[in-house]
């Protein structure tokens, strides 16, 4: 049950509002708030949340939607089991949804369950935050075949995500390669070179820590198509490589040190993380081997063109080539082919080289970028070049995927001060129905199995319980049905 009766106070001065748009609505007062749907409840959702609860005086009712019935996005999804310390952004989240000015309608599918239409029914505002859904491919020949993924799909699977929890990864080959080298990617090594004692630590699904226990995999390559000093991933990630007690990790002397090009770029632009960075991998490149399980190699300014059939409609190794920098006419740093090629002897492959956002029912969307056209997270429609009425983004499907957890808080900022100036000009949404117990009837009626917070604190509390006995987290739920059933309400 909803208790309307706890209801924090954030209220945004009625002088502030246009006087004919005051005296008609009187919105984000105590007795008309702002009535705000947001889409999506990872990172970006919660945070813009926040900076609504910030808003001193801005009295802001939220309903947050998730096609999931457990919150958090990516902070469950994404960030490796390994990183628990990570996760404790939730507790931030946590204190959010504790107010009974926050709803959560989890289970509910916004497109399928409700629509856009809907939702104008219900609220003043509506804010979708539902980040970067599926990868971006390579491109290239054999990237199709059998044992070759996205590290997106492996990385949920490994995570628990309801939908990934039944696919399969052949983990009976020895050697794998990882192209690209950002952060997933490092996940992606990293987890494939943990040991099954430190795998059984975390809140890694039961699946996937079996699965890994078997794992006959011994080494892993991961491949970057520009040099040391344009990688990706934080130098923390990178150094946590070399510290892993069943691999060595290995980076070859000639690729560590940084070219003509990058080595002038940095002299004329300092930059002490990237400075520390290479520092790190040029440390990786002098050391020996010291005869671990499993080998870790990092390689660079090489680039994947092929996958290779085994003949069987499996992959059999993979072609790259030799790069090198060039500069580009914005001034960055390209990597470009040369001739040099080589086969490396890889049975399984997987591609990290970026997520991509996907069409959303209802709103415009740019195929090339990815995102929903916007100018400061208010959606615009590209063929009028007109703002779509009372409809926003934030996060990945406003920006891009593009930067950490904390990167999505200023971002939402962003989207907030837009909604803000614009229930401040009176440009907001005239809903038929905007009592509270509207929205909450509609929802129950179309989609009566949507979970609460509540609902959802039942089932961490349950997760953790199960966690304890062996030394764990959590055992995460991996399924709608099981949680459902864990609730008392299959």
């Amino acid at each position: 049950m909803y208790h309307p009766e706890r209801v924090p106070q954030f209220v945004l001065p009625i002088s502030f509002l246009p006087e004919a748009a005051a005296a008609m609505t009187q919105l984000g007062t105590a007795e008309h708030p702002l009535r705000v749907a947001i889409v999506g409840a990872g990172p970006a959702g919660f945070y813009v949340a926040e900076h609504f609860a910030k808003r001193a005086g801005l009295t802001v009712a939220i309903d947050m939607f998730e096609r999931l019935p457990t919150p958090y996005g990516l902070v469950r999804f994404g960030v490796a089991p390994d990183h628990e310390k990570i996760k404790n952004v939730t507790r931030v989240y946590d204190r959010l949804a504790g107010g009974a000015h926050f709803r959560f309608f989890g289970n509910v599918d916004v497109g399928r369950d409700l629509t856009l239409s809907d939702l104008r029914r219900f609220y003043h505002q509506i804010c979708y935050t539902t980040g970067a859904q599926t990868d971006r491919r390579m491109g290239i020949p054999g990237e199709d075949l059998a044992r070759s993924h996205a590290a997106t799909e492996f990385v949920a699977w490994y995570n628990g995500h309801p939908e990934y929890r039944d696919c399969r990864f052949d983990l009976s080959v020895e050697r794998v390669g990882v192209v690209g080298v950002g952060n997933v990617a490092v996940d992606v090594a990293r987890m494939l070179c943990r040991t099954p004692d430190e795998l059984a630590a975390t809140d890694i699904a039961d699946h996937a820590l079996e699965a890994l226990r078997a794992s006959r995999v011994r080494e892993v390559y991961m491949l970057g198509r520009r040099g040391p000093a344009q990688a990706a991933f934080t130098n923390p990630e990178v150094r946590e490589l070399g510290a892993l007690p069943g691999a060595d990790v290995v980076v070859r002397p000639d690729e560590a040190e940084l070219d003509a090009l990058s080595r002038a770029a940095l002299d004329k632009e300092p930059d002490a993380s990237t400075e520390k960075k290479v520092e790190i991998l040029q440390e990786f490149a002098r050391r020996r081997p010291s005869g671990k399980d499993k080998r870790l190699i990092l390689r660079f300014l090489v680039s994947p063109v092929a996958i290779h059939d085994d003949g069987r409609g499996g992959v059999a190794g993979m072609r790259i080539v030799k790069n090198r920098l060039k500069a580009a006419e914005n001034g960055s740093l390209r990597p470009e082919a040369t001739d040099v090629a080589e086969d490396l002897p890889v049975q399984l492959v997987f591609r990290s080289v970026g997520y991509r956002g996907v069409s959303l029912d209802g709103l415009p969307f740019d195929e090339r970028r990815g995102t929903v056209p916007n100018e400061h997270g208010r959606v615009m429609d590209p063929a009028t070049g007109r703002q779509v009425p009372g409809v926003y983004v934030s996060g990945w499907i406003k920006r891009g995927p593009s930067g950490v957890i904390g990167t999505n808080k200023p971002d939402a900022g962003e989207t907030v001060a837009a909604m803000v100036e614009d229930l401040e000009r009176g440009a907001t949404l005239s809903p038929a129905a905007p009592e509270r117990e509207a929205a909450e009837r509609f929802v129950c009626d179309h989609r009566p199995h949507c979970v609460t917070y509540a609902d959802w604190k039942r089932l961490e509390a349950l997760e953790v319980g199960r966690g304890k006995p062996q030394g764990r987290p959590r055992v995460k739920f991996t399924s709608v049905e099981e949680m459902m059933e864990a609730l008392g309400r299959a």
